[in-house]
């Protein structure tokens, strides 16, 4: 099953909780049990959070605020950003917004040739995968097309224009020495695979050679400098990757065992657009058809054909943001918060830029009446150290989708379900929390984030924002508290 199918599914899954009849408390009100306040402040002054910073709202649909700890103080949300990229989305561009991509041409064609440029023009579409372990599925239909019309051989480029979005690939707040990690893969208006490759390392015959490095899908343009030796027969296995940012240059280093598995490790690209038609290139050559002139990127082509002298061949429409979102919150997909972020300021009427999406998403956010100085954002995803929110806002903004018909199911079915999908899959099993927790996770270095809602034992909905900042405790230790806070609540 393709992921744009498993997002499918996951969508369309069982999982959404049915609105019930309740209507909203002012959120300063609610009826506070002295017992409930009593058992959360004992369990979130665990030592554990001692040195920590924890942020806490959680409130009854029904009954309104239930508890409070540090709701209005801003707080590293890590993924939970991606819960206000996503609401925002839906709300700007619509649950049935679809990416387009399109395969034009500019020039005659001639017995079999076409006379002029092959140009792929994308608007973000996140969601074109490699097929393993070949290439995009799309790449073999679009050469169906050149061959259906007539085309053989093209004497110009093939050009990858990807003006609808700038070419700040990667958010703002990213640390340098992550850009070669997978979940740090730079954004563009043409993507490819989530711009992402797999590394894989093989050990030599002998102790001491060399290892053997293999990057698949083709056309990544990145140079190895292959620093891995084979070493001896059971020793551990140890691979590091490093890329400076804006470098092709891709170092791996460790230790592979002689008689080993190979080892698989995933990087990302430098340059999403070059990866695009690099390998769409190299695609079209295996089934006979030449590009002549080389694959480009657009704005290294001084001349390329204007829209307007363009006649467009082919075109391929993602699946709809109401299924590309449950990928990216179930499976926290980065790279989709920011691809998502820049298409949100382009359907604004603005520019494809992470700038021009924080624009509309402020304005947005204003309308679902969460305060401006209520968070701080930076990126579409939370990989960014400058992201900050409130548990208050988060709260809010949840509230907001619940009551939201257009906005409640699509997303509600997008969340992560404990102890059943997602990065929920393996946590909450066995408990009560079990099918009853539909939330968002979140995590960085010393940050921990949950928010989302909680079906009582009674049938009662609780939304809930759980984050904590500067811990130094393992993160299943933070997963605990957040976990006893919420098995006291489902009994409520």
């Amino acid at each position: 099953m393709t992921r744009a199918a498993i997002a499918l599914a996951l969508v369309i899954g069982p999982w959404s909780l049915v609105p019930g009849p309740w209507s909203f408390q002012d959120p300063g009100r609610g009826t506070r049990d002295p017992g409930l306040t009593a058992a959360l402040d004992e369990i979130f002054a665990s030592p554990v959070l001692a040195r920590a910073l924890i942020g806490v709202r959680i409130e009854s649909l029904r009954d309104g605020l239930l508890y409070e700890k540090n709701g209005g103080k801003l707080v590293v949300p890590a993924s939970n950003m991606k819960l206000l990229t996503l609401a925002v989305a839906a709300t700007r561009l619509g649950w049935d917004y679809r990416f387009e991509t399109r395969l034009e041409i500019a020039g005659p064609i001639e017995t079999g040739t076409l006379r002029g440029d092959l140009i792929v023009t994308g608007t973000g579409d996140p969601s074109i995968m490699a097929s393993a372990p070949g290439p995009a599925a799309l790449f073999d239909e679009w050469a169906d097309a050149l061959w259906k019309a007539g085309i053989r051989r093209v004497t110009g480029r093939l050009i990858g224009d990807d003006n609808a979005f700038d070419d700040d690939g990667l958010g703002a707040g990213w640390a340098w020495d992550y850009v070669a990690a997978a979940y740090a893969a730079p954004t563009g208006a043409l993507n490819y695979n989530e711009n992402i490759v797999a590394v894989r390392v093989t050990p030599g015959a002998v102790e001491g050679t060399p290892a053997k490095i293999e990057l698949t899908p083709p056309g990544h343009l990145l140079e190895i400098d292959n620093e891995v030796r084979t070493g001896a027969t059971g020793s551990a296995t140890s691979l590091s990757l490093s890329r400076l940012p804006g470098s092709h240059a891709l170092t791996v280093r460790g230790n592979v065992a002689v008689g080993g598995t190979t080892a698989t490790r995933t990087t990302a690209v430098d340059n999403p657009t070059g990866f695009f038609v690099e390998g769409f290139r190299l695609a079209l050559a295996s089934r006979g058809i030449a590009v002549q002139g080389g694959a480009w990127d657009i704005d290294d082509v001084p001349d390329a054909p204007a829209p307007a002298r363009r006649r467009v061949l082919a075109r391929r429409e993602s699946l709809p943001l109401s299924s590309l979102g449950g990928y990216f919150l179930k499976e926290s997909q980065n790279f989709y918060g920011e691809t998502f972020l820049k298409a949100i300021g382009r359907g604004a009427g603005r520019e494809g830029s992470a700038d021009a999406g924080r624009r509309a998403v402020r304005d947005t956010l204003g309308a679902m009446g969460i305060a401006a100085d209520s968070f701080v954002m930076y990126d579409g995803s939370g990989l960014s150290r400058y992201d900050y929110v409130t548990a208050d806002a988060i709260v809010t903004l949840l509230k907001h989708v619940w009551e939201d018909e257009m906005l409640r199911g699509p997303f509600l079915a997008a969340l992560p379900v404990g102890g059943h999908d997602g990065t929920l899959d393996t946590r909450m099993k066995g408990t009560a929390l079990a099918g009853r927790v539909q939330a968002k996770t979140g995590t960085i270095a010393n940050m921990r984030a949950l928010s989302g809602f909680l079906t009582t034992e009674s049938g009662e909905k609780i939304v809930f924002s759980i984050i904590a900042n500067h811990f130094t405790a393992p993160n299943n230790e933070i997963d605990a508290i957040a976990e006893r806070a919420l098995l006291r609540l489902v009994k409520r």
